[in-house]
């Protein structure tokens, strides 16, 4: 896996943010520390792994891709960067994808058929890339987003890598800067709530490998921490990172005054709140109709402008006073057009219902 440790620093011979149509071969340190040159605004590219599409979308690059995998094409839904732009799904398949590809040796005769001029691919070792890239003569630019489940800034180093080659370095900046100004106003509005006057939260249902129950949370939830709550998994131990499990015994301690489900683990809890309604209603939350259904962010990695959506539905319902300004709706949709060029919230509503809704089965 790659970590935090390795050498972040961009290295472009040219000058990072300097890169201009003079300059035809840039040269970068990747997110597995390999040096790598390439051609400057490249005309066929190709995403392999968890999240690299996204990025590409992000950066306004997306017609520059001749192949997305079979993952993004099987499973539509979810992901507001493919909701953004469906005409991405008519694109050949340029491997299959999800978690059983990552850090794995593409079909090199299925990328070859495509022609890309670059390749960018997330989560590969320098060794399988420097290996792919010798086989293919195809530069191989390895990115990021930190560890699964997060939100981590090396993201920012990865769309700025990114954009000195696809010529798009002032597209990286004005992303990141929306991003930053999204948290600085969630973090305005909370940050002076003493501890203990923030009422206690809970985020259940979080998929991990597959879809999860009530048991599966998160230790740090970036929506949770944006808005300066709470979140009572923030103490328990784990050796899974952020993601961990608690037994129903542990969530009746812990006892949130708010828990939060997350959407695609919905059904799984709603059918296990039909079986032991006893125990659901022995919560507070439950018990005074405080639980209420957020959209999923983990989906082949963060989509951060869904945990960004998240944030201020979860500030909207824990602080009230705080967002009253705020319709989480039409938030949604001015941070889905930022990121991806498009207002996808409908789409996201028609998934997964009204953002921040109060759970059905507390009726």
């Amino acid at each position: 896996m790659i970590r935090r440790w390795l050498t972040w620093l961009l290295i472009l011979v040219s000058g990072f943010g300097t890169v201009n149509a003079m300059a035809q071969f840039p040269t970068a340190t990747d997110l597995a520390g390999r040096k790598v040159s390439a051609s400057f605004d490249p005309q066929r590219i190709v995403c392999l792994g968890p999240g690299t599409l996204r990025l590409i979308v992000y950066l306004q690059a997306e017609k520059k891709v001749v192949g997305v995998e079979a993952l993004e094409k099987n499973f539509p839904r979810g992901r507001p960067y493919w909701l953004a732009h469906p005409e991405l799904g008519d694109l050949p398949i340029c491997g299959p994808g999800g978690i059983a590809a990552i850090n794995q040796k593409p079909d090199l005769e299925t990328i070859l058929k495509l022609a890309p001029e670059v390749i960018f691919a997330a989560y590969m070792d320098a060794d399988l890339a420097d290996d792919v890239q010798a086989l293919l003569g195809i530069p191989v630019v390895v990115l990021s987003y930190g560890d699964f489940s997060t939100f981590d800034e090396v993201v920012y180093d990865a769309l700025r890598i990114a954009a000195a080659f696809l010529n798009r370095a002032n597209r990286a900046e004005a992303v990141i800067q929306s991003i930053e100004n999204w948290r600085a106003d969630l973090s305005r509005r909370t940050k002076d709530i003493p501890m203990g006057k923030r009422p206690g939260a809970y985020v259940g249902g979080i998929g991990f490998r597959n879809v999860q129950g009530i048991e599966s949370t998160q230790r740090k939830y970036p929506p949770l921490d944006w808005i300066h709550a709470d979140n009572l998994a923030g103490p328990i131990k784990s050796d899974a990172g952020s993601h961990v499990v608690v037994t129903k015994e542990m969530l009746l301690k812990l006892d949130p005054s708010f828990i939060f489900i997350d959407g695609g683990g919905l059904s799984l809890v709603t059918g296990d709140v039909a079986r032991k309604p006893a125990y659901y209603r022995a919560l507070t939350a439950f018990s005074k109709r405080r639980v209420y259904v957020l959209h999923p962010f983990n989906w082949y990695v963060t989509n951060i402008d869904t945990a960004l959506t998240n944030a201020y539905a979860a500030g909207k319902i824990l602080y009230p006073e705080r967002f009253k300004d705020i319709d989480p709706e039409k938030k949604a949709d001015e941070i889905y057009t930022e990121l991806t060029g498009r207002p996808v919230y409908k789409e996201m509503k028609a998934d997964y219902g009204l953002i921040g809704r109060v759970a059905p089965f507390t009726d």
